[in-house]
């Protein structure tokens, strides 16, 4: 099994829900998908962080980051990754709102104006959190070159962002995960006492 597949049956046994939910967006949803559950989980972690550093643009970002909180652990996981790989990209992380003590930063971390930037983000669904993070990072002064994201859940959140002259990179679009989702139900045997299943 490859990284990407591993990864791929992590984000289906932890993070893609079947049910109602209320999107950020607004919008109704028959599933769901919770990176979080995957991108603080120690292997996950690993591998969004292996993976995300391989599909970083070239040359490099100085810095990545998103809005918090979704895109931290994934930014993290990618300057961890770099950091092991000898070619170090640092995080930083974007405030919904400008503290209102302290510095009144909006932008917290290893981020200094004129660098290079890659906004990276969980899940892409309408676009929205993402270009509140190219909009902050703008304003403060930082050049972006691109967005990374986990997962794109293929309902027109990448063609915002690239309308709003940004190129986009996803590792999984939701088409694929629930391919996955699909075949992994299939294949479960039924659960007896012969055949424990761990739900760990």
């Amino acid at each position: 099994m490859t990284e990407r597949e591993r990864l791929v049956q992590l984000l289906v046994e932890r993070s893609v829900r079947t049910g109602d939910f209320v999107l950020a967006s607004g919008a109704r949803s028959s599933y769901y998908v919770d990176c979080r559950t995957t991108t603080t989980h120690a292997e996950g972690l690993y591998l969004v962080g292996r993976l995300g550093f391989a599909a970083l643009p070239e040359p490099h970002p100085d810095v990545i980051g998103g809005l918090t909180m979704g895109a931290d652990p994934v930014a993290c996981a990618i300057a961890h990754a770099s950091w092991i790989a000898g070619r170090p990209v640092h995080a930083f992380s974007v405030r919904k709102e400008p503290k209102a003590h302290g510095t009144g930063r909006r932008i917290e971390g290893s981020f200094r104006p004129g660098q290079r930037v890659v906004v990276v983000e969980d899940v892409i669904t309408s676009g929205g959190s993402a270009l509140r993070a190219c909009e902050a990072v703008w304003t403060e002064g930082g050049e972006i070159v691109g967005v990374l994201a986990l997962v794109d859940r293929e309902e027109g959140g990448r063609e915002a962002i690239e309308a709003a002259g940004y190129p986009v990179r996803t590792l999984f679009g939701i088409s694929e995960l629930l391919r996955a989702s699909e075949r992994s139900s299939t294949s479960v045997p039924p659960q007896t006492p012969e055949t424990p299943q761990s739900h760990a």
